[in-house]
């Protein structure tokens, strides 16, 4: 029932709608693998104790750890250095929008490698509707203005690995039926593990520290890369992975406000009314103007 993962749901929009300055912050003393290998190793930390307190034990078999590195792959690993290399390129409010094309992702993924139905034609109109709010966003008709083009391919392939992980989640996870504490704990003890090469050969760019960087990566791991996966893991299981990958709806918006107070980064008029097509395109293609709302 909605009253069961809506409050996670919510919050979870609100701190991975953060996440995105907390990364540029980051960005001041650590590199890419820095940040990536720091939200995951926090988070790592969070989780076990937690597991810890909660008596929850950690699966045992080879299997399980091996499709939770997968899925640690898809969400952590791959997306976490991306999102940060293309925050040195892009602003945090871009970088937040393009996150909302994950349930146009999501779907795109589904029908290809996923497929289990045939392609309805409000999905057609939405992911043209989709596609159409992505070159709006990047305000296509001038190049990218301001933002580099590496930065927003660096995005576009982080997204699409988001767009991998929900349907892959529910194939290959959920009939595990491991507790959200132990999956999550699980993922990000092997992202960590993944990314600790790299950041041991090139995690720190300068013996730079402020205490808001260093509170951001704390609030990037300790909340967006572990709390807020157990939160991800129970609203899969509770209302499935289209509704699980729309929570990037309410990303775009904190995104904007948070990068736009905190940050002062410029705004183009472009960028809003793009992120609202992504997100009526998103919506469209998940028929959710054909279905009526329960409570």
């Amino acid at each position: 029932m909605r009253k069961s993962w809506l409050p996670a749901y919510l919050a979870l929009g609100v701190v991975w709608g953060c996440s995105f300055i907390f990364i540029k912050l980051g960005l001041e003393f650590l590199t890419p693998f820095g940040v990536a290998f720091g939200r995951c190793a926090l988070g790592a930390i969070t989780l076990l104790i937690i597991v810890k307190i909660k008596k929850i034990k950690l699966p045992n078999d080879k299997s399980t750890w091996q499709k939770l590195w997968i899925l640690s792959m898809l969400l952590n690993v791959i997306p976490g250095i991306l999102f940060a290399y293309a925050e040195v390129h892009v602003t945090s409010v871009l970088a937040g929008i393009i996150n909302a094309t994950t349930p146009l992702a999501t779907l795109i993924v589904m029908l290809i490698a996923f497929r289990e139905e045939k392609l309805k034609v409000e999905q057609i109109i939405g992911l043209i509707i989709g596609a159409i709010g992505v070159m709006v966003v990047l305000g296509i008709w001038q190049g990218v203005g301001e933002n580099q083009l590496t930065g927003v391919i660096a995005l576009l392939i982080a997204v699409t690995c988001y767009g991998i992980s929900f349907p892959y989640t529910v194939r290959n996870i959920i009939p595990l039926g491991l507790k959200p504490e132990a999956a999550a704990t699980t993922q990000l003890i092997m992202a960590a593990i993944t990314l600790l090469p790299f950041y041991l050969f090139d995690g720190i760019s300068q013996d730079y520290y402020r205490p808001a960087t260093f509170l951001a990566m704390l609030a990037l791991g300790i909340l967006g890369s572990g709390i807020a996966y157990i939160w991800n893991f129970s609203i899969i299981a509770a209302a499935g992975s289209s509704i699980a990958s729309s929570v990037t709806y309410l990303t775009p918006v904190v995104a904007i406000i948070v990068g736009w107070v905190f940050l002062g980064e410029a705004l183009s008029w472009y960028e809003p009314v793009g992120a609202l097509l992504v997100i009526i395109g998103a919506a469209i293609s998940q028929g959710r103007f054909n279905r009526k709302v329960q409570i």
